[in-house]
Formats: C-alpha cells, sequence, structure tokens
C-alpha cells in the first residue's frame, strides 16, 4: 500500500462505473456519512463472499445509523452485477477491470495471477474521504468482524453528530434556540 494511505489522510477521490456502468466518484456516493470501503479481491473468492454475505446482512442496519458500504473489485461489470445480484446486496459495486486503483495504490496481489486482484483492504471513512481505520484482509481474520465495523461507524458518528447525546445541555440549549442544523436530518433554512 502506498505510504501516503494511513489514518487521518484523505483516501483518493477515485472515479469508477458502478455494476450498472454508470460513472460513480467516492465522495458523491459517500455525501456526509461514515463509509466503510471494501477493495475487494472479487466474487470468485470465497473470503470475500462471506465478508459480503455478512455485510448483506448488515445494510437495515446501515441505513438507520446512516452509514454507508462502498465495494470495488476487479472483476467485469457483469461479474460485479451477478454477485452484489447473489448477495441481494443494494450498496454500489464499482469495477476496476482496467486495474487502476491496484496500480495507483501499489496492491497488486501478486499470489494469484490468474485473477490479478488487489489485496484486499476494507478502510473505514469519516465524511470527506477521511480514512479511519484500515485492515488489511488478505487473511480471512485481518478482515473487520460486524462487531468492529459497528464500533468503528459508533465512533465516527459520535464526532461528527452534533446531536449525538441529547442529554447534553448545550445540545438542549441549541434546539431551544431554533438552532436546528444542528440536529439531523433538519438543515439550516
Amino acid at each position: 500500500m502506498r505510504s501516503d494511505i494511513k489514518e487521518g489522510n484523505k483516501f483518493p477521490d477515485y472515479e469508477l462505473p458502478d455494476h450498472n456502468g454508470q460513472k460513480r466518484k467516492l465522495s458523491d456516493l459517500q455525501e456526509k456519512d461514515p463509509v466503510a470501503l471494501v477493495l475487494a479481491r472479487g466474487g470468485f473468492c470465497p473470503k470475500e463472499d462471506l465478508q459480503h454475505q455478512w455485510m448483506a446482512k448488515m445494510q437495515r442496519e446501515l441505513k438507520v445509523g446512516y452509514c454507508r458500504f462502498i465495494t470495488i473489485s476487479t472483476d467485469s461489470k457483469l461479474e460485479t452485477l451477478e454477485w452484489r445480484t447473489r448477495l441481494g446486496a443494494h450498496w454500489p459495486f464499482l469495477c476496476d477491470e482496467g486495474r487502476m486503483i491496484q496500480k495507483d495504490l501499489e496492491i497488486k496481489e501478486y499470489t494469484d495471477p490468474r485473477h490479478n486482484p488487489m489485496i484486499p483492504y476494507s478502510i473505514i471513512l469519516e465524511p470527506g474521504l477521511k480514512i479511519f481505520k484500515i485492515y488489511n484482509g488478505y487473511w480471512y481474520w485481518g478482515r473487520p468482524t460486524p462487531e468492529e465495523m459497528r464500533q468503528d461507524f459508533r465512533e465516527i458518528s459520535k464526532n461528527i453528530r452534533p446531536d449525538w447525546d441529547l442529554s447534553d445541555s448545550q445540545v438542549k440549549k441549541r434546539w431551544e434556540n431554533n438552532q436546528k442544523e444542528y440536529f439531523f436530518p433538519y438543515k439550516k433554512e
């Protein structure tokens, strides 16, 4: 992995086609929410498939927790669409058939010349594509567990949501002063 890809730094704002062929930028997909970005070997890998199965089971949690998943693999558009459909996944899967990210991040998995995948990483991103944590998933146990992912999302959400603790007197004062922009999903008018 490139030396500048580390906790606290900004992750590159790559633009790739999704499972439908539409070009998507990571920052547009993230919006203002925490993201688990999974740089995946591909749907052919049983480790990858198992991780994505439990991610699919977490989809409802992410929806109500205002967090997101994004998967990027070196699979073709058709393989990506089939894998996403098989999982019942509803988050974006981006296709990097040309291995742009693999080359740019220096994460070529040299142990599998047949598939030529990326070394798998799960990267937890704060808003603004800021790297919160990096998990190296070459071995299955290097990948985050569902509980670790929940804890990462909790920590980020606690730090970015000004209305996290409604028992805080300052938070209550903002509400009473009609400063609704501090409360999710209210926006300043």
